[in-house]
């Protein structure tokens, strides 16, 4: 058969050109018409596929960079966070109150004696009308001995004295002490302020209290000579294992006493007034301005962010395949159609 065929070929070689001209004649009158009907909506196609995805990488790298942004928050979020656990913040508020816990006021003043001792109202003090002779003791007062809490040896004697309580109608306590001789140029009495004169009182141990307090506040001085006016505030501090320490800021002015005792002595009078400055209680405690309820909600609205954008990512690229391959795929089909 095959060499039958290649005779009838060998014998008509015209007639099979021209047929095969005449099969790529109708051919091309085919083709042609759908390859220029299909030439316009492929480039239109192409050119929104390639703006989508030009917009598709912009927005990729746009929510890299919100990612980028977000881990940065986190750091510094954290680091702000450690920052302010090692430096907490000083806060002070005040708390207004018309009656105060009376105060202690302890005195050591050696071989001076106490002459007189009254409260007072409104600041109106009145003239003395016998200085330097006894009066009036109107004053809570308790003696006491201890040893000195720094030296253990030494035997102190202290007058504790209540201090004044209303400060509505500015009570104050006005005291006078007589020293008749000293040996050294420049005579004072020591005082030291504590707390709660009820508390020492109500101690079992009044001795170890008054060390306590000595060891705790600090002592001032009042001269003689003077009328020493002594204005109190007091201040209390919340430690960070939850304890609280009171301690007392002071004003004092000092008026020089005209005596006007009709002999001259050699002796010593010492005036000295105790008020309270205002109705103020200041509180100071160290406070950690870093809330981690505050950290922990940042943070999660942070990762949220996070997650979002890579799962927005995730889906863009996904997108963008799916685009690459639907474009592949029309291509090859109009490149089979063509074949």
């Amino acid at each position: 058969q095959l060499s039958e065929d290649v005779e009838r070929v060998s014998e008509n070689p015209t007639d099979e050109r021209e047929g095969e001209m005449e099969v790529h004649e109708d051919a091309s009158s085919v083709i042609l018409p759908d390859s220029e009907l299909g030439t316009t909506a492929p480039s239109l196609r192409f050119s929104k596929t390639c703006l989508k995805n030009v917009f598709s990488v912009i927005l990729l790298f746009i929510y890299l960079l919100l990612m980028a942004v977000a881990v940065f928050l986190v750091y510094q979020t954290i680091s702000d966070f450690r920052e302010k656990l090692k430096h907490p913040v000083m806060s002070v508020s005040y708390k207004e109150v018309s009656l105060y816990d009376a105060p202690g006021i302890a005195f050591y003043p050696g071989k001076a004696r106490l002459l007189s001792c009254k409260h007072h109202y409104y600041d109106h003090i009145p003239p003395l009308i016998n200085p330097g002779q006894p009066g009036d003791i109107e004053c809570t007062t308790r003696r006491i001995n201890y040893t000195d809490p720094f030296t253990n040896q030494t035997m102190k004697y202290a007058l504790v004295v209540q201090g004044p309580r209303d400060v509505k109608k500015k009570e104050l306590v006005f005291l006078q002490f007589h020293l008749n001789e000293t040996d050294q140029d420049f005579s004072a009495i020591d005082y030291l302020l504590f707390s709660s004169f009820q508390e020492f009182i109500n101690s079992p141990e009044k001795a170890e209290f008054m060390k306590d307090c000595e060891s705790s506040y600090s002592s001032w001085k009042f001269s003689g000579g003077f009328r020493t006016w002594v204005k109190m505030s007091l201040v209390k501090t919340k430690e960070e294992d939850g304890s609280e320490t009171v301690e007392f800021k002071q004003e004092t002015s000092v008026v020089n006493y005209i005596d006007q005792r009709t002999q001259p002595r050699s002796d010593q009078l010492f005036f000295v007034v105790f008020e309270w400055k205002d109705p103020f209680i200041q509180t100071v405690q160290d406070i950690i301005t870093a809330n981690p309820w505050n950290m922990i909600a940042l943070l999660c609205g942070i990762f949220l962010a996070l997650f979002k954008a890579a799962d927005f990512a995730k889906l863009s690229v996904k997108w963008m395949i799916k685009i690459r391959k639907r474009h592949l795929k029309r291509r090859s089909q109009a490149m089979n159609h063509i074949n």
